[in-house]
């Protein structure tokens, strides 16, 4: 299981693999979703009737609509993502399909059908969906951090550089100097200022390479919604891969710790260090790494300290999507709150 060839594609052509991909030169909107998702059906499955298909829209995410369709007759059910408004300014949607591809070819991926103007249409994976309150417990804590140490083994073709400043460096580009509308807009100079922002980006870059966190290949989005439990209930499946890139094993597990507090922003479930200890021993295990105490602790101060990337990370993405997003959700609030977290954890951690 911990052979890293078991893990590898990195051999093949990351053009071959978009490539492999249909494309259908098709658009799902957002304002006739059904209607143009079951055109779109019709067309990657020309043997499916359109009076077999029911649909139904999955709202828990906040980058994209979401839309499952299943064939009755057929028993299948299937995906069709419709990227959110503008999110290539914050998402590579290239290196997404190419990540794709490759997790599938590995088996760590649904089927990738289709890809068409805006989107995707992908396998559907049968299971209990997480809960943020329940990641941490006693049944899906280990199955989590297993399966993370082997996304951490996987080798895709590309860059394996850390892109967590870069992007955030890029995503800071596209925050606006006033946004639309105008509570956005009063929050937005009340608790930010660019240029602070880019100065403490610098300093929270310092502290963290210092660390020598390795680089693995990272989800980097691992929210309870993104994590399903098998039906079996002896292991864990991760989707949804638009921010899935090399990046600092300190950020990947950090940031999943952080998302044990929800959209709520309930940072009271973060994990104890016991509860770390433990899920870090867990992980280390699965692929052979040095689990002794003193490893442990290295670990802990890792993952302790990228909280604060986490926090920054998030906060950046929400300032972006409150000037561009059409979906119903507070991203200028949801940043805010990100980076009173982020600001409260630093002066706990780090020496002023």
């Amino acid at each position: 299981m911990t052979n890293p060839s078991e893990f590898s594609t990195e051999s093949t052509d990351a053009s071959a693999l978009l490539n492999s991909i249909p494309f259908l030169n098709l658009e799902v909107k957002h304002d006739s979703l059904f209607d143009d998702s079951r055109t779109l059906i019709l067309q990657v499955f020309p043997d499916w009737s359109a009076d077999d298909l029911t649909m139904k829209q999955c709202k828990d995410g906040i980058t994209n609509k979401l839309i499952q369709c299943t064939n009755k007759r057929e028993d299948i059910t299937v995906l069709i993502r419709a990227y959110g408004k503008h999110t290539e300014v914050i998402i590579d949607r290239t290196q997404e399909l190419t990540n794709m591809a490759s997790l599938t070819r590995l088996g760590m991926c649904p089927p990738l059908y289709a890809r068409f103007e805006n989107g995707l249409v992908y396998g559907f994976i049968p299971g209990t969906v997480a809960k943020p309150e329940e990641m941490g417990n006693s049944q899906w804590a280990p199955l989590i951090a297993k399966k993370l140490a082997e996304w951490g083994q996987v080798q895709l073709p590309g860059d394996h550089s850390p892109q967590l400043f870069p992007i955030v460096r890029r995503w800071m580009k596209d925050i606006p100097s006033n946004y639309e509308n105008e509570r956005s807009n009063e929050i937005f100079h009340k608790n930010f200022k660019i240029e602070a922002l880019e100065t403490e980006l610098k300093v929270l870059e310092d502290i963290l390479v210092k660390l020598e966190s390795p680089v693995v290949f990272s989800h980097n989005d691992l929210l309870s919604g993104n994590i399903i439990m098998s039906e079996s209930q002896d292991e864990v499946s991760f989707i949804d891969y638009e921010y899935a890139m090399y990046n600092y094993r300190g950020f990947d597990i950090a940031n999943h710790f952080n998302e044990y507090a929800g959209f709520e922003c309930d940072y009271s479930r973060y994990p104890s260090k016991e509860d770390q200890l433990k899920w870090f021993k867990t992980y280390l295990d699965r692929i052979n790494l040095d689990s002794s105490p003193d490893a442990l602790e290295k670990v802990y101060t890792e993952v302790s300290l990228f909280q604060l990337a986490s926090h920054f990370y998030w906060g950046i993405w929400g300032l972006v999507q409150a000037a561009i997003s059409d979906i119903d959700f507070d991203y200028m609030d949801y940043a805010r709150m990100r980076f009173e977290q982020y600001y409260k954890i630093k002066a706990e951690l780090v020496a002023q």
